[in-house]
């Protein structure tokens, strides 16, 4: 799929609605501040993609950044290669990812005219970003903030030694070579976890090697050159996506601190995104076509529908959906109906803003876990990692037993119940986000997902 000016977040020019202890004095200097930032592109990290950035874009929009100047990019492929040098289906090497954001910084500059934009990536994005900026792309980039980028590698061994995530790997050597590890003329700056990012850890464990030294500390993200922050108990995703990450990403690029952390609600909004597969089981933003897409108001407190879908449509060769229309103080269910995957009932909690890039990727297939279960729910967490003890985590209220204590390193967790709880109400809370979904039957392979925004 070559990429196009749709992989770029649209402008969407609905008006705010000030609401809660925000005054008209706040939302007024939050908007004139906002608009003297460069334009703004957010690059995802490996499988992932543009949706992970919504509330982080919802915030910049807070404080008065015109949606023409922020930008989320899908890489067609997000997922890298087991050696970067040998080609593999459905995955990308560095230079594919140098390549699809080189484009994707042009589409932003023409569109906004401006010389140069800030580039802002979560984990292997930041790979992508430095690639670049060191290899010709520089001159167009004003400010690159790196959140959980394994600068120094996830490991560092002989083992897989074309891996991108390998230290002593070609790639990773090449980019921190020299005095300064970082490229002039270009403002760099990397967010770090104290301790509890699973990419940078000192032990194996993670990796399937327990006992086995990776080479890698916590600091593994730092740049020298750079400026360095390290903002706490966070975990590899919240680095980027977490209300804090957001506070330090805004004042690098500004300059000042925002006027505003929390997201503010607009009276109408609009959601669409795009429909992506999982070919051969990896991960990747190609659109599908043929997917349908319902969407419906449900009930907060038992996840059952209020009346017919508020959007019924079905994606062309481009894969996009939407937009729907939605209230945005209701809970939501959308029902992805994709060809050879599961239907896929996805549980939201209330859209406060318009986006379009709601993404979505139908649940895995049904595999040799889920025999014999009758329903299946799982409560994903697109943007952490569930932490115990650190989170409040409970599905069905008990608290999951696959996720792992520690380092936080499970971003799903999957309850399985039997035949006779089909159509009953099922919830799962993270911390203050609480979401009710309803059980439908795996016999139609069908999967509800919690899916939650915090």
């Amino acid at each position: 799929m070559k990429l196009t000016r749709r992989t770029i977040l649209k402008s969407m020019g609905t008006l705010p609605l000030l609401t809660g202890g925000l005054s008209l004095p706040a939302w007024g200097q939050a908007a004139a501040a906002g608009a003297d930032l460069p334009p703004v592109l957010f690059v995802h990290g490996n499988g992932d993609h543009a949706a992970l950035w919504m509330t982080t874009l919802w915030r910049m929009e807070s404080n008065g950044v015109p949606r023409t100047h922020l930008a989320a990019l899908n890489f067609t492929d997000p997922l890298a290669r087991n050696d970067d040098a040998v080609a593999q289906p459905n995955r990308s090497s560095t230079d594919d990812q140098r390549r699809e954001l080189a484009e994707a910084v042009k589409a932003l500059k023409e569109r906004t005219g401006a010389a140069r934009v800030a580039l802002v990536g979560s984990s292997r994005g930041g790979n992508a970003i430095r690639n670049l900026v060191k290899n010709g792309g520089g001159a167009d980039v004003s400010h690159a903030v790196l959140c959980g980028t394994p600068n120094h590698g996830v490991f560092d061994w002989e083992d897989s030694p074309n891996s991108e995530f390998n230290g002593r790997g070609p790639f990773l050597r090449g980019l921190n070579a020299g005095d300064s590890e970082v490229t002039a003329g270009t403002a760099f700056m990397t967010l770090r976890s104290d301790g509890l990012d699973k990419y940078a850890q000192a032990d194996g464990r993670l990796l399937g090697k327990p006992g086995v030294p990776t080479g890698i500390t916590a600091d593994g993200p730092a740049l020298k050159g750079a400026t360095n922050l390290v903002i706490g108990t966070l975990d590899h995703r919240e680095v980027a996506f977490h209300p804090r990450a957001f506070r330090e990403i805004y004042k690098f690029i500004a300059g000042r601190e925002p006027a505003l952390i929390a997201i503010q609600p607009e009276r109408e909004v609009r959601i669409s995104g795009l429909v992506t597969g999982t070919p051969g089981g990896a991960p990747t933003n190609r659109p599908v076509a043929g997917a349908s897409v319902e969407v419906y108001r449900i009930a907060a407190e038992t996840g059952a529908r209020n009346g017919e879908p508020v959007y019924r449509g079905q994606t062309g060769a481009d894969g996009r959906w939407g937009p729907a229309e939605i209230d945005p103080a209701s809970y939501i269910e959308i029902v992805l109906t994709s060809p050879g995957a599961p239907i896929t009932h996805f549980y939201r909690s209330p859209f406060p803003r318009s986006s379009d890039v709601v993404h979505l990727r139908a649940a895995r297939p049904l595999g040799q876990a889920d025999a014999g279960a009758g329903a299946i729910v799982i409560m994903a967490r697109p943007r952490g990692y569930f932490g115990l003890p650190r989170d409040i985590v409970l599905l069905d209220g008990k608290e999951p037993a696959d996720i792992q204590k520690g380092v936080p390193t499970d971003a799903a967790t999957t309850l399985r119940l039997p035949a006779g709880e089909v159509g009953r109400s099922v919830t799962g809370l993270f911390n203050e986000e609480r979401i009710a979904a309803r059980l439908w039957p795996a016999s139609e392979s069908r999967i509800a997902v919690i899916e939650l925004t915090n």
